[in-house]
């Protein structure tokens, strides 16, 4: 006796999505109406009375939700998927239905996602990618089954090429270590989600019309402190909020984090405390690395990882989604080690010696930061010439204040200048408040952009860019001497360059010194 054959059970080849798509949206639009009400309730309440105002949220409430939850219900019961021997096809729409299609050969990635809710009912969103700029280079099965979600991914990413050759096995290359919570703080993001809770206080204070009474409470407090110590303790409140803040999207982006090579030549990076994130990077498709060392985290030795690789998702929801960070912050040391393993090198090129850049690049930036730091100062002393003497005092503080840090950041940006050749592959480094190291394969260069501002050719100094089509596209060994540059150019990539350069240049550039 068979079975019966259940709606979303393979039909013809056609799959459906998972039918609990239709209980994740009524809890979605649940938790959100219920945000919402509160406030609702309240202002109804001056004219219709509490118990009058709970009734019309509750009535509100329901309908929305049973709104919401039958239209997934039609989306549902339209959408269908199927995986060919040559290409995937999905189908969705209610009157207009819209037809999708990928071919198998293109597809370069299979993300699986799940938040909290998903995870407790074993579903997944899995997203199928080409790498292609543009919606229609991605299809999203939202939600499946996690035992679907991975059947997709291995059978999608499956390929008929050997294993790359290299001095590395399969299997772990990375693992979660707890210590590296306390990169968290350091980065830009303590500062940043700081201010955000100091505006959030604001805002939400508004919204229940009481920011006059807060702002008066905190006067209240610090009625007689100095009004130096108030703001010092108003910032270290909001840098406290900041670092806490940090520490729960560290834990959040990066608890369970591990990092695998799969049998077949596959980088995988699973990580995610309440949402789950499975990540794939084929390694045919790998073109280097970049070690990432903002300021904060430079200061303090560590580093994190980012694949330099063709055929990650290029949608507007995957751009800010950190696809490319293969490694968080870690010791730098270890980051080096982790861009060896990846990249099967037995020394990391991200660990190459560098060739420093000639003095003139120092002096180009000495230059820019004392132009930045000098403006406002020059604004402030001429409207304190012109209105009150107050902002000359403001003029000089400001001079005193950033005029040290302007001449420190740019001697930084200079000893952070350098290029090399490191065997298969080209290294570039620069920057200061955002120090980057990549190591780009030379087999992955597609171009160089030569640039040579007016004041650059006065210092005998040029700007390359080597063009590719993985990660940001460009990476630029910032005034290099002219000479050395454009040998550096040529012998990383024979042949791209040398039809455009003059002979003599050649020569001289190549011809030993005495």
């Amino acid at each position: 006796m068979s079975t019966p054959r259940t709606p979303y059970a393979p039909e013809d080849g056609w799959r459906r999505l998972d039918p609990r798509t239709v209980l994740v949206t009524a809890l979605v639009v649940a938790g959100v109406v219920a945000g919402a009400a509160v406030p609702a309730t309240l202002g109804l309440a001056r004219w219709l009375g509490l118990p009058g105002a709970v009734l019309w949220a509750l009535a509100a409430a329901v309908g929305v939700i049973g709104v919401a939850a039958g239209a997934d219900r039609v989306r549902w019961h339209r959408t269908r998927y199927r995986i060919g021997e040559e290409r995937v096809d999905l189908h969705t729409g209610l009157l207009l239905v819209k037809r999708r299609s990928l071919a198998r050969e293109r597809i370069r990635t299979v993300d699986l996602t799940a938040n909290l809710l998903l995870r407790l009912l074993g579903l997944v969103t899995v997203r199928i990618g080409t790498g292609e700029h543009g919606g229609d280079s991605t299809l999203e099965l939202d939600p499946v089954t996690r035992a679907e979600g991975e059947r997709l991914r291995r059978l999608l990413l499956e390929r008929a090429t050997t294993t790359p050759s290299g001095v590395h096995r399969d299997g772990e290359l990375a693992v979660l270590d707890p210590r590296w919570i306390r990169y968290a703080p350091v980065s830009f993001v303590a500062p940043m989600l700081g201010g955000a809770a100091v505006g959030a206080v604001l805002q939400i204070s508004d919204w229940v019309g009481a920011q006059g009474e807060v702002i008066a409470w905190v006067g209240d407090r610090f009625q007689e402190t100095p009004l130096l110590w108030v703001i010092v303790i108003l910032v270290a409140a909001a840098l406290t909020a900041g670092v806490v803040g940090a520490l729960g999207l560290w834990i959040e982006m990066w608890w369970n984090y591990r990092l695998e090579r799969e049998p077949g030549g596959t980088i995988r990076v699973r990580r995610g405390l309440f949402t789950s994130r499975s990540i794939s990077v084929e390694e045919a498709r790998l073109r280097g690395v970049d070690l990432v060392e903002p300021l904060g985290v430079r200061l303090v030795g560590a580093a994190r990882l980012d694949a330099i690789t063709t055929g990650l998702a290029q949608d507007n929801e995957s751009k800010n989604a950190d696809h490319n960070t293969v490694l968080p912050a870690v010791p730098r040391p270890l980051a080096d080690s982790v861009a060896a393993a990846i990249l099967r090198e037995e020394a990391t090129p991200t660990g190459a010696p560098l060739t420093r850049h000639p003095r003139a690049a120092r002096g180009r930036r000495l230059r820019w930061s004392l132009a930045a730091a000098l403006a406002p100062v020059l604004l402030l002393t001429l409207l304190g010439a012109l209105l009150t003497p107050v902002l000359l005092w403001i003029a000089l503080g400001c001079a005193v204040a950033f005029l040290p840090l302007a001449v420190a950041l740019a001697l930084d940006a200079y000893r952070n200048l350098g290029h090399a050749l490191s065997g298969r592959y080209l290294v570039t480094r620069s920057g200061t408040l955002r120090r980057s190291t990549a190591a780009l394969e030379r087999a992955g260069v597609i171009g160089w952009t030569v640039k040579q501002s007016y004041f650059q050719r006065r210092a005998g100094l040029l700007t390359l860019t080597a063009t590719t089509a993985a990660g940001g596209g460009a990476y630029s060994a910032y005034d290099t001497d002219a000479a050395e540059g454009l040998s550096f150019a040529a012998e990383a990539v024979p042949g791209l360059l040398e039809p455009f350069l003059e002979r003599d240049v050649l020569e001289r550039d190549v011809r030993p010194a005495p």
